[in-house]
C-alpha cells in the first residue's frame, strides 16, 4: 500500500517527541530533519519539501507549542494541517458544463492507466449520478487501445465511438462529438493518444483536439509509481495544455507516494481522483485531509464508512444495527456482514483505515489470508438453522460436530464463537449509548484519552467526527424515506 514507508518514517520521527515531557528547540530541529529526510526518500519534490519543513518549523517553534501540554500531539496536528494544505485543502469536484454534454479529455503517458481510468470515471458517473456517458476512442497509435476501450465499454454498458486506426484523431473527435450529441449523452470522454514520453508531435495533436472539443475538463492521468517523474509529467502537460485536474493511478502499488504530495504544490492543479485496484469501481474521490490522516498513521474513518455505505443496502444495515442493539444479531446476520466486508477490499487495508490501527505495531506488515474468512464461513455453514439463529445452543458436543463438519480444529471453532459473542456484546453496548462499551472499543482501537500511539487525542477527535457524520447520514436517510 502506498505511503507505508513514509508513514513509518514520520511516526518514528515524532515518536521521540512523545516520550519527552518537554520539547526543546533542539528536539524540534532533530524531528524536522527526520521529517525532511522521510519526505525526500518518499520522492517528494525537493522545493516542496523545503517549503513544507519551513512552514512546520515556524508554526511549531512558538512557546505555546513547545511549552504547552502534549507538545508532540500539537506538532502532529501542525504536520497534518500542512500535509492537507500541500495536497489542496479539500476535494475538488469534476468540472461540469452548463450545457450538455460535459466534455472530458483524458491525457497522459502510455502505461499510466488513461484508458482504464476513463472507463472507471464513466462507470462512477453512471452508477452514482445515473449519467449517460459516451466514450470516443481517439488513440490510434497504441496497439489494441481501441479494442481495450471497446471491451471496457461493453463491461460497463457505455457506448464507444471509433473509426479504426487509419483515420486522423482530429476527425475521430469531431465525428465522435456529433455522435455523442445525437445519443443525448451528458458526459463525453475523449481517450486521447499517449506516448512513452512527452514529445512535440503528441502535444500538437492534443492541442488541436483541445481546440476542436473545447473540453470542460482536461484530466491528466499519472502513474503514482513513477515518483518524481510523475511531477515532471504533470508540469509538461500543464504547460502545453492547461490541465484542470489529475487522476493518480496505482496508489495501491509499491510506491513511495511522493507524486501525490508534490503535484498540487508544483502545478497548482488539484488531484481529483485516485485509482487503487483493477476493478471498474476502484476509483475514489481524492480527499487531501483523509490522505494526510492515512500518511500520519491516523486512519481514514470517513472513507471506511463510505466504502461500507457503497456496498451496504441501507435498509439491511439499519435492520442489522437494530438487531445488534437488541442482542438478536445471529450467525445468519454474521454471514451477511462477512460478504459485505469482503466486497469492500482486503481486510488489512480496511483495518488500517481505523484510527489507531494504522500505526499499531501488532498489525505491522500484517497479511490476512482470504482463506481465514472461508474457514469461518465453513464453520457457520456446518451449523443447523437453529444453531445459527440461537448461538447459545452451541454446547461442547455441538462444537465438536462443527469442527468435524468444517474440517477445522475444535480450538478454532471455540475461538471463533468466543470472538462472535464478544463482538456482539461490545457492539450492543456501543449502539445503546453505553459509554463504558464505547471506552472499551476506543481503547481497543488505540483512541483513548491518553492516546495509545502518536497523536492519540487527535485520533479520538477524528473518530468522533466520523461517528457524528455517520449518525447525521443515517438520520438524513430516514427522513428521505419518510417523505
Amino acid at each position: 500500500m502506498a505511503f507505508e514507508g513514509l508513514t513509518e518514517r514520520l511516526q518514528g520521527a515524532i515518536s521521540g517527541l512523545r516520550r519527552k515531557g518537554k520539547v526543546t528547540d533542539a528536539d524540534l530541529r532533530d524531528t524536522m530533519r527526520e521529517i525532511r529526510m522521510a519526505l525526500l526518500d518518499a520522492d517528494v519534490n525537493y522545493t516542496v519539501v523545503k517549503e513544507f519543513v519551513r512552514n512546520v518549523r515556524e508554526k511549531a517553534s512558538g512557546a505555546n507549542v513547545l511549552e504547552g501540554l502534549n507538545p508532540a500531539q500539537q506538532i502532529v496536528s501542525i504536520v497534518n494541517d500542512e500535509l492537507v494544505e500541500m495536497m489542496g485543502d479539500e476535494a475538488t469536484p469534476l468540472n461540469k458544463s452548463p450545457k450538455i454534454p460535459t466534455v472530458i479529455m483524458m491525457v497522459g503517458l502510455q502505461g499510466a492507466g488513461k484508458t482504464t481510468t476513463a472507463g472507471k470515471l464513466a462507470n462512477k458517473l453512471k452508477r452514482e449520478q445515473n449519467a449517460r456517458p459516451f466514450m470516443i476512442a481517439a488513440d490510434v497509435y497504441r496497439p489494441a487501445a481501441i479494442q481495450q476501450l471497446q471491451t471496457i465499454g461493453e463491461q460497463i454498458d457505455v457506448p464507444v465511438f471509433e473509426l479504426g486506426t487509419d483515420v486522423d484523431p482530429r476527425d475521430i473527435v469531431r465525428q465522435g462529438l456529433d455522435a455523442a450529441r445525437e445519443a443525448k449523452a451528458d458526459y463525453v470522454f475523449i481517450d486521447a493518444a499517449g506516448r512513452l514520453q512527452i514529445d512535440e508531435a503528441l502535444m500538437q495533436e492534443l492541442a488541436d483536439i483541445k481546440d476542436i472539443a473545447q473540453p470542460d475538463e482536461i484530466m491528466l492521468v499519472v502513474d503514482a509509481m513513477t515518483g518524481q517523474n510523475a511531477t515532471e509529467t504533470a508540469e509538461g502537460f500543464n504547460e502545453r495544455l492547461g490541465i484542470t485536474g489529475v487522476a493518480l493511478t496505482k496508489l495501491d502499488g509499491d510506491t513511495r507516494g511522493g507524486a501525490a504530495l508534490s503535484i498540487r504544490a508544483v502545478t497548482g492543479k488539484p488531484i481529483k481522483f485516485v485509482g487503487q485496484g483493477e476493478k471498474m469501481d476502484d476509483l475514489d474521490v481524492f480527499y487531501p485531509d483523509r490522505m494526510a490522516s492515512r500518511i500520519l498513521g491516523m486512519g481514514d474513518m470517513m472513507t471506511l464508512i463510505e466504502k461500507a455505505q457503497k456496498d451496504y443496502d441501507e435498509k439491511q444495515a439499519e435492520e442489522t444495527m437494530e438487531k445488534m442493539k437488541s442482542s438478536t444479531f445471529d450467525f445468519n446476520d454474521f454471514l451477511d456482514q462477512m460478504e459485505q466486508v469482503q466486497n469492500m477490499g482486503p481486510m488489512e487495508d480496511l483495518i488500517k483505515m481505523i484510527p489507531g490501527m494504522a500505526n499499531n505495531p501488532a498489525l505491522k506488515n500484517v497479511q490476512m489470508d482470504p482463506k481465514d474468512m472461508e474457514h469461518i464461513k465453513a464453520i457457520v455453514y456446518s451449523m443447523t438453522p437453529a444453531e445459527r439463529e440461537n448461538p447459545d445452543l452451541l454446547n461442547p458436543s455441538r462444537r465438536r460436530r462443527l469442527a468435524a463438519g468444517s474440517g477445522r480444529p475444535i480450538v478454532e471453532v471455540n475461538r471463533m464463537i468466543k470472538q462472535f459473542n464478544e463482538m456482539k456484546k461490545m457492539m450492543g453496548q456501543v449502539l445503546n449509548g453505553n459509554t463504558q462499551g464505547m471506552e472499551q472499543m476506543m481503547g481497543a482501537l488505540g483512541m483513548g484519552g491518553n492516546g495509545a500511539g502518536v497523536g492519540g487525542g487527535l485520533q479520538g477527535k477524528m473518530a468522533n467526527v466520523a461517528m457524528k457524520q455517520m449518525a447525521r447520514r443515517v438520520k438524513k436517510n430516514k427522513k428521505k424515506r419518510r417523505k
